[in-house]
């Protein structure tokens, strides 16, 4: 017993790593878990006193027990027998392709990086492109249903929207995003969701992903996640506030409750002087397909010409960017109003009151007078300053240059001739490139005839 024994040196190391590992696992890493745990609670305490609307305990718990505890769910359980006897496989390899699901679809929020990271950047990210104009909100967060859970539904204008909602509602609540595939490649995955952000697989035809999906969803209204949604499910391709997907939407009916816990959707319209994708969005629209093919030389040359003129101080700005908040609809008085109401008439009323709340920047708004034909400068402005007076009188959200007409055109028009998007030539102003016009005249274009049937119905 008390012989020595001779083992190699490789052997020794690997014992003692092994054992290393053990300890930490065993007796150091549940302290520091604690520890960890106990800290990021005071944290959102301390958080919670100064937002609106308080982080849920459904995205403070550990990201493990969400998914076991979707994976587990009752409705999910139902789904993966269903999908076991569909397709003839093991109930155990159908419930681990639930699983699986489950785990990319749950997110884990880090209040530091929403707060401490995330929003700091969207704010500085926006100021760095833009001139930054917001609307008013028609009802304060604060001054909702506490219990309620509360969606923010908005047009998809740019991939500058997720950027510029998150800082806008940085100081009333923390936002859980649905994000495409574009977003599931590492480590860009791991950022998003610890941002709180959940993946969803827009065009999968798995009936048991689709069940798995609505469940987490519904969980979330439930225990009043506060959500932020595309309801047209992509980008706009040609600058029309579109029609509403039924997905995500469906899934929340589905699982309301009349009895329990209200849902209240708030229409945030967003617009800008100049969609940085509006080329790619024009080609695609033009090309009849989705697939976005940006060319990622181009792009880098962008950033680093960026980069050096912000260095320098040059750097224009690309414009206003502008967001316009519209009164809430509440998923309870909508359904008790008439409770035959499908999916369809609610993501047709959200749509509405998105446009309604549809801001209107100086460059949109140009290119909508400037689409009506070829014109001189004077009777473009004469042009510009009617529609001001016709959007202003329908009660339009307007974020135009404090100094009128004069100023609004002067500062538009120089935008579109730098971009070759109009020519002047011998004092008239024509369209050198009308899709990209188009592209930005249509949301005004839209904006004026749904707010004048509004007006000749009134």
């Amino acid at each position: 017993m008390t012989g020595t024994v001779a083992v190699p040196v490789w052997l020794l190391v690997l014992v003692g790593v092994l054992a290393a590992v053990a300890a930490l696992d065993r007796i150091i890493g549940p302290g520091l878990r604690w520890m960890f745990r106990r800290r990021m609670e005071r944290a959102v305490a301390r958080l919670n006193t100064r937002l609106e609307r308080k982080i849920e305990p459904f995205r403070l718990a550990r990201r493990a027990d969400l998914v076991a505890r979707l994976a587990y769910d009752p409705k999910v359980m139902e789904a993966v027998a269903e999908h076991a006897a569909d397709t003839g496989v093991p109930g155990e390899v159908a419930f681990a392709e639930a699983h699986r699901y489950a785990r990319e679809i749950v997110p884990r929020l880090s209040t530091f990086l929403y707060f401490g990271v995330a929003t700091r950047m969207a704010r500085w990210l926006s100021r760095l492109f833009y001139r930054v104009r917001i609307g008013g909100i028609a009802t304060e967060l604060g001054q909702l249903d506490e219990k309620a859970a509360v969606v923010f539904v908005m047009n998809h204008r740019s991939n500058m929207d997720y950027v510029l909602v998150t800082w806008l509602v940085a100081q009333r609540s923390a936002l859980s995003y649905a994000v495409g595939e574009w977003a599931r490649v590492w480590p860009l995955s791991w950022l998003i969701r610890a941002m709180g952000a959940y993946f969803i697989r827009r065009n999968s035809h798995s009936p048991l992903y689709r069940r798995v999906l609505a469940r987490y969803v519904q969980m979330a209204a439930a225990d009043g996640t506060t959500q932020a949604m595309f309801p047209e499910g992509g980008l706009s391709l040609d600058g029309r506030v579109g029609a509403a997907r039924m997905g995500l939407l469906s899934y929340i009916v589905q699982g309301f409750d009349p009895g329990g816990r209200d849902v209240i959707f708030v229409p945030v319209g967003l617009a800008y002087d100049r969609v940085m994708e509006d080329r790619i969005l024009v080609a695609a629209a033009k090309a009849g397909t989705r697939r976005f093919r940006a060319r990622w030389g181009a792009t880098l040359a962008f950033l680093v010409k960026m980069v050096w003129q912000k260095a320098r101080g040059r750097f224009p700005l690309l414009g206003a960017a502008a967001a316009s908040f519209g009164p809430p609809l509440s998923l309870r008085a909508f359904l008790a109003d008439a409770p035959d109401h499908s999916v369809e008439a609610l993501g047709a009323a959200l749509m509405d009151r998105i446009l309604r709340a549809l801001p209107v920047t100086p460059v949109p708004l140009v290119a909508c007078a400037l689409a009506e034909g070829p014109v001189s400068r004077e009777a473009l402005i004469a042009r510009v300053g009617a529609e001001i007076a016709e959007l202003a009188a329908a009660g339009a959200s307007l974020r135009l240059h404090p100094l009128g007409p004069v100023s609004t055109t002067g500062d538009a028009l120089d935008a579109l001739l730098a971009r070759g998007i109009v020519t002047e030539e011998d004092g008239t102003l024509r369209a050198a490139d009308p899709e990209l016009l188009a592209f930005y005249a249509a949301p005004v274009a839209q904006l004026r005839e749904a707010l004048g049937a509004a007006t000749r119905q009134t």
